[in-house]
């Protein structure tokens, strides 16, 4: 593959769990006299899309149209989201909860390093999960793909039977899995778990024919087209029932792998959408992923950076 598909042609929706990540960023000089650690004196904060709503983030960075469903609070967590989506593009339907709080992640940043992290979370209730199902159906016809982002938080309750919506109606679902219970991903188009998330549900491994042997028969057993291993340092492999692509890591700095499962699976996602051949979509997710973990934090791949790097890559 020499350039990019036009993903402005590829329309994905989005839905699972957003969550608003906070930095805190300053200087470190001293320890506390209170106790060990170390005092950071805060010189400038930022708020960025997380979970899901990053996963949409990217999926637009790349110029593709994105939708995304969600559920927030009713706070102000909740209406920043709303407003950075609305920023960016994105045709987000966030609704709200009164009865919880918008998930919140608060990093402290001191000399570029994560010194700290504070969540605030609780789990959406059944009334709004059930409208946002119908919602979800609703808005099937007008996409060619669905992204499934589950991080845990409560708000994908009903996956199981957003999975067989999907793909009743024809259209690609693909989702980022979250804990130990794969079952409820049955019938997917592809997971994408990481190597941790995939050894916690399938056991270790000794050498690559048993990681093969044991993602192949995850893959039969839950009716998948295809499962994705993101495989850090080590690349991607990608197993369908009659062939395995493995796609080398690429040799960049590694500064924060924090939201680098989002940025593979929204190329991922808008390459699919594009009528690009798997081979082609994970070769492009892994140099996508390649990039942002040179970034601090949750961030995108723009479609200029990506295609810089293809030519790079290519050259």
């Amino acid at each position: 593959m020499q350039q990019l598909p036009d993903f402005s042609k590829a329309r994905l929706l989005v839905v699972g769990d957003v969550m608003l990540d906070r930095y805190w960023f300053g200087d470190v000089s001293r320890i506390s006299p209170e106790a060990p650690v170390p005092v950071v004196k805060v010189e400038r904060s930022e708020e960025r899309p997380g979970g899901a709503a990053n996963v949409a983030r990217n999926c637009a960075a790349l110029g593709a149209s994105v939708g995304l469903l969600s559920v927030v609070g009713d706070d102000e967590a909740g209406r920043i989201l709303r407003r950075q989506m609305a920023d960016g593009g994105i045709a987000a339907s966030l609704l709200a909860d009164p009865a919880i709080d918008t998930t919140v992640k608060l990093r402290v940043i001191g000399r570029q390093q994560q010194l700290l992290r504070i969540d605030f979370e609780t789990s959406p209730s059944h009334e709004i999960l059930q409208a946002k199902l119908a919602e979800f159906e609703q808005r099937l016809e007008g996409v060619d793909a669905v992204i499934l982002s589950d991080y845990g938080k409560g708000g994908l309750a009903h996956i199981g039977q957003m999975i067989n919506m999907a793909r009743a109606a024809g259209k690609k679902v693909l989702v980022d899995p979250k804990g130990d219970d794969y079952a409820r991903y049955r019938g997917a188009t592809v997971l994408t778990p990481n190597r941790s998330e995939f050894r916690q549900v399938a056991g270790s491994w000794r050498d690559e024919a048993e990681l093969e042997r044991k993602a192949r028969q995850l893959r039969q057993e839950l009716e998948l087209d295809a499962l994705l291993v993101t495989r850090s340092e080590e690349g991607m492999s990608l197993y369908q029932a009659a062939e395995t692509f493995h796609q080398p890591a690429q040799a960049l700095e590694v500064f924060d792998v924090s939201g680098a499962g989002d940025t593979v699976i929204a190329t991922l996602a808008a390459m699919i959408a594009s009528g690009a051949s798997w081979s082609d979509a994970i070769r492009l997710a892994n140099l996508a992923g390649s990039i942002v973990v040179g970034k601090l934090g949750t961030a995108t791949v723009s479609r200029e950076e990506l295609s810089a790097a293809l030519a790079a890559a290519t050259n």
